[in-house]
């Protein structure tokens, strides 16, 4: 099979496509022909040796994949060659073929495309863990996405709506707002133009957001956490503008105002059936038509140091996938 490996901790550049010889499932494992695999910002902190997890060098980079089962190890039930599933891995999506434990694998619904079903595991779920489970999020409150264009931000627009919240979108430019209008966003606010705290004020009208979606952390964290409403809930996701804000704790206290921590990778790990249930409901609800994965770039496997490249500048809006 053709994979692209990572020999060393370096940019996307270092990135090689090699021929390796093709899996083979052991107990437990199953095989997949990757039709598509999802391009993350985490993919880009993983090559460069950045991430909170490290493998094992060389490997292949890649943490989801839509395709469909070429071969399960001997004691594996419920999957068979020919099923269409949806997996999520900590490596190995960037190949022809991907070595993946079952419980990983999800049915892929009829009818669903490749690369909108390897677009679905790490931003949807990060989105609907943060906002559900983590961020109590109510119909009836208002929800501030920073960030908003990119692939958990409009995973977090789509899921505030469909959880009955007025949604907020934050990003950089008018053309990535204008993507967010169209995903359901009822406020618009360009932070590379406007004066976010103000921005935020005058949006809900002083009152501030009940809950904040930061993935982008930097210097848009603490004027967003000043902004928010009496009991806001502050959810930490990551940090793509590339710093940890230090975050004065006094204004949590002024404000009743809760900090919390998101990590999706741990959570499908730690409580794998609590997961398997919110994928089923964002399943559904994309089939109904409720959520709309914006895939805007596909990138063959040779280019996909081109792809996490693009990620990691910033110009990716929703999704982009690799098509082995």
């Amino acid at each position: 099979m053709k994979a692209i490996v990572c020999k060393a901790w370096g940019p996307p550049a270092s990135l090689v496509l090699e021929d390796l010889p093709d899996p083979v499932p052991g107990p437990g494992q199953v095989v997949v022909a990757v039709h598509a695999a999802g391009v993350n910002f985490p993919d880009v902190l993983t090559v460069q040796g950045k991430y909170q997890v490290r493998p094992p060098l060389p490997f292949t980079p890649g943490m989801e994949f839509a395709g469909v089962v070429r071969a399960v190890g001997p004691d594996v039930a419920g999957h068979a060659p020919g099923d269409r599933v949806i997996g999520f891995t900590r490596t190995g999506a960037f190949a022809d073929l991907a070595l993946a434990p079952v419980d990983t694998l999800v049915p892929m619904p009829d009818g669903m495309d490749f690369d909108v079903a390897a677009s679905v595991t790490l931003t949807y779920g990060t989105s609907h863990h943060a906002l559900v489970d983590r961020g109590a999020l109510r119909a009836g409150e208002t929800l501030l996405v920073l960030g908003a264009a990119g692939g958990v931000g409009l995973a977090a627009v789509e899921i505030g709506k469909a959880l009955g919240a007025r949604v907020i979108a934050a990003a950089s430019s008018a053309d990535k707002l204008a993507v967010c209008r169209a995903h359901g966003a009822d406020v618009l606010i360009d932070y590379g133009r406007e004066d976010l705290r103000e921005a935020i004020r005058a949006a809900t009208g002083g009152k501030g957001p009940d809950v904040i979606y930061d993935p982008v952390g930097g210097i848009y964290s603490e004027p967003a956490l000043r902004a928010i409403a009496w009991r806001g809930r502050h959810l930490v996701v990551g940090f793509a503008n590339g710093a940890i804000p230090q975050v004065p704790w006094n204004v949590a206290l002024l404000k009743g105002a809760s900090i919390v921590g998101v990590f999706w990778g741990d959570f499908q790990r730690k409580e794998p059936q609590a997961n398997a249930a919110a994928m089923r409901t964002m399943l559904d609800w994309m089939m109904e038509g409720r959520l709309r994965p914006l895939v805007s770039k596909r990138y063959a496997l040779e280019d996909t140091a081109r792809a996490l490249e693009d990620m990691a500048a910033r110009k990716v809006t929703g999704k982009v996938v690799i098509e082995p």
